[in-house]
């Protein structure tokens, strides 16, 4: 297990994206907004994306935004090309997707939440990869820690509708645990480079959620 002055921590901001080694930990806070996450087991390397919306209106002008589905995928493909590995040597999971105004309804029925799940998997589907576990949809926040050096990812999700908040953590694709610790609380502002606390360790399972696999 590395100590905490190996670390570099990385928060993303909606719209950016962050691939890395084994040194690094990525952070995020999703609401209606999605996360894919890329890891590669054997290299230990690997990097999440922070997308707000399906895709442009009229297209990408200019360079890629990661902003948009389509556009924050590609980059990440170029980050995993860069790497040497193959695609389908990648873990990959996929989280967020919430509900922020459930109160609301709408007349196609889909949320900007679900149309970015809805886009992820189609995107994935056209690329030849899927998903080795996802949480998505819902409603409210997600408080999303990826540990690069291990794949762990550990997720406290905070429903809007006041329902009891969600704690999982998932180790290299395994069951989520049983076992009991807190999650710190993720930092505010642009991304930024930094000394960690020790590792975050195997989080409870308040069970009720979607399943993994």
């Amino acid at each position: 297990m590395l100590n905490s002055n190996q670390i570099t921590e990385i928060f993303l901001q909606p719209g950016e994206h962050f691939f890395g080694g084994r040194e690094t930990r990525i952070r995020t806070i999703l609401g209606s907004c999605v996360s894919l996450v890329f890891w590669h087991p054997s290299l230990q390397m690997g990097g999440m994306c922070h997308y707000m919306l399906p895709g442009r209106a009229r297209g990408a002008v200019g360079g890629l935004d990661g902003r948009y589905a389509d556009e924050a995928l590609a980059l990440m493909l170029e980050d995993v090309r860069a790497s040497g590995a193959r695609l389908n040597e990648y873990q990959v999971r996929m989280f967020g997707g919430g509900n922020m105004f459930p109160g609301i309804s709408r007349l196609d029925g889909n949320h900007v939440g679900t149309k970015n799940v809805l886009a992820a998997r189609e995107l994935m589907r056209r690329h030849g990869f899927g998903c080795v576990s996802e949480h998505v949809e819902g409603s409210g926040h997600r408080n999303l820690i990826f540990d690069v050096w291990n794949g762990h990812i550990a997720l406290k999700h905070l429903p809007l509708e006041g329902a009891k908040a969600d704690v999982i953590a998932v180790r290299r694709g395994m069951a989520p645990s049983s076992a009991s610790a807190s999650l710190p609380q993720f930092g505010r502002g642009a991304p930024r480079h930094e000394s960690l606390l020790p590792p975050v360790f195997p989080l409870p399972f308040a069970g009720g959620r979607p399943g993994w696999g």
